[in-house]
């Protein structure tokens, strides 16, 4: 929808990109759909976006799924490990290093938050 140049009030109060919305629901559905299909299981999904994300250098996406990995059960804590162990030897030293410095800060921050629920008298 074109907005007349001669009512700038106007393009305040007009909703944001509506496009974004419509991309935004498809992006979730088809990631949705692909999560969800029967043939590999999520822990094997989990693992091959583990083993591409850290190849490909990509720490940001890397720790969302490390969280998300432990948080669900997906991975244990030892699992998550032998990952660090396996990866540092296909993606290079320098990559696992970095892995297992954000697999371990993952593991410290994911007890601590247990522990401080387990005691809330803390």
């Amino acid at each position: 929808m074109r907005i007349p140049s001669d009512t700038p009030e106007r393009a305040m109060t007009e909703p944001a990109m509506e496009t974004v919305d419509s991309f935004g629901m498809t992006a979730e559905r088809q990631f949705s759909d692909v999560w969800s299909r029967t043939v590999l299981s999520v822990k094997e999904r989990r693992l091959l976006l583990l083993g591409l994300l850290v190849g490909q250098g990509l720490d940001e996406m890397t720790d969302i799924q490390l969280d998300t990995a432990l948080r669900s059960g997906d991975l244990s804590e030892i699992e998550l490990r032998e990952v660090v162990v396996f990866l540092t030897h296909y993606a290079g030293w320098l990559r696992g290093a970095r892995l297992n410095d954000q697999v371990e800060e993952l593991i410290e921050r994911v007890r601590q938050a247990r522990s401080d629920r387990a005691d809330p008298a803390g």
